[in-house]
């Protein structure tokens, strides 16, 4: 049940369990609901961290993958909670959600507080059933493939501000290589492909699609066409880090452009992919309102788009997109599981004055740039002047790129170590 690998990311063996960023929030749940539900994308890791929390206790395991556990709790939950009592650890409950209602019950009864451990994939279908059922009982986190620094065994969150002060005080994370960097987006984040070579990881890749992500999509019943699907999955993957157009996906996977609409929100709402939206103000109409796309993982979206190594990706024009993506990611995940969440936007606008990253809070937002380039050039922070028309107060930024250490450009902008984010 533990992640074991023996590939080394610079430097850096991992061995046995790895800690997650998620595990503090799930700690805090688990401190305030009766119920708590871990939801994500198969093979993320939900199972292995619950059972780490639950190695030495009398928690109960049980999966509702097995069809017998799943019959008997569709067929009689009574009997089901009789075999399997609480404090329990039920995985893939999407499989049985009548348990919500006796789960209900149970936790009014008993009043304790992390009686109940769920983990679920399908987000949005198995989410909404048990937000209706346990309201007010549970508390519902997300998780997805580890993250870069979670391999590095870097835990913080993001930087507080992105001033000089702030990020030079940070200056002593690891350093991140080129090499290292691209290995890690080539392979993704699950973690069974750490330590695979590119055949076992074309492999897994390969049954991972035809065993969970198509027997996901077909459950929730709202795609039967799995041929056009799969084409529409590589569109996706052809479109990362970029702006969407939905004519392209739906010429390239022969659909229209609602059903385009309709796919790509199912592959939101499984946590495939994720949508960033442009920033808009009321007061300027010339923003776009068309939002950028994004994979949670960068190895399920190079295998989608057919890449063979992460030599050929480093040495293509598409670099740059999945570094992009690399980052998006780090900063996405890292914000839902922040004590302090941000909203976290780009910005565009009808002349194609481009910003990749801003991240707004009360006091203003920060504009980020994210080059691939351990050099890049630091006139790039000039087009954050194009931000001043917002009416916003912009915060202290800068370029996000592969320098070694912060390097300030000038009074309010520095260029900023990915190994930072």
């Amino acid at each position: 049940s533990k992640i074991k690998c023996s590939l080394d990311y610079s430097g850096v063996y991992i061995m046995s369990y790895v800690n997650r960023l998620a595990e503090n929030k799930f700690q805090l749940l688990n401190s305030m609901f009766q119920v708590v539900l871990v939801c994500g994308p198969r093979q993320v890791g939900k199972t292995t961290m619950l059972k780490h929390f639950a190695d030495g206790t009398n928690r109960t395991y049980v999966t509702l993958d097995d069809l017998d556990n799943r019959e008997l709790a569709l067929s009689d939950p009574k009997l089901f909670f009789q075999k399997f009592k609480p404090p329990i650890l039920i995985d893939e409950i999407q499989f049985a959600p009548n348990l919500f209602s006796y789960i209900k019950i149970m936790a009014d009864d008993n009043q304790i507080a992390g009686e109940f451990w769920l983990s679920g994939s399908q987000s949005y279908k198995v989410m909404k059933l048990a937000s209706e059922s346990l309201a007010g009982r549970i508390g519902i986190m997300n998780m997805y493939s580890l993250t870069y620094q979670e391999i590095l065994g870097n835990l913080e969150d993001i930087p507080k501000d992105f001033s000089f002060s702030t990020l030079n005080s940070l200056n002593s994370k690891p350093k991140l290589e080129l090499n290292s960097v691209f290995s890690y987006i080539f392979k993704g984040g699950m973690p069974k492909t750490i330590d695979y070579t590119d055949e076992m990881r074309t492999e897994y890749f390969k049954s991972y699609i035809e065993t969970y992500l198509m027997k996901d999509i077909q459950e929730l019943g709202k795609i039967t066409d799995v041929v056009r699907f799969k084409k529409f999955l590589t569109a996706c993957a052809s479109q990362n880090a970029n702006v969407v157009n939905y004519a392209n996906l739906a010429l390239a996977s022969d659909i229209s452009q609602p059903t385009a609409k309709e796919w790509l929100s199912t592959l939101q709402g499984i946590g495939i992919v994720y949508l960033v939206q442009p920033y808009f103000n009321n007061s300027l109409k010339r923003l776009t309102k068309t939002p950028k796309l994004y994979f949670f993982d960068t190895g399920l979206c190079a295998y989608l788009a057919k890449i063979p190594s992460e030599e050929m990706l480093l040495a293509s024009s598409l670099a740059g997109a999945y570094f992009e993506n690399y980052v998006m990611n780090q900063l996405v995940i890292k914000n839902e599981l922040s004590k302090n969440e941000r909203n976290i936007y780009f910005y565009r606008d009808i002349d194609q004055n481009e910003v990749d990253i801003l991240l707004e809070d009360g006091d203003g937002i920060t504009p980020l740039e994210v080059k691939l380039s351990a050099n890049p050039n630091k006139r790039d922070i000039e087009k954050f002047k194009v931000l001043e028309k917002l009416n916003r107060n912009i915060k202290d930024g800068g370029i996000i790129c592969l320098i070694d250490s912060v390097y300030p450009v000038n009074e309010h902008n520095s260029l900023i170590p990915a190994g930072l984010i």
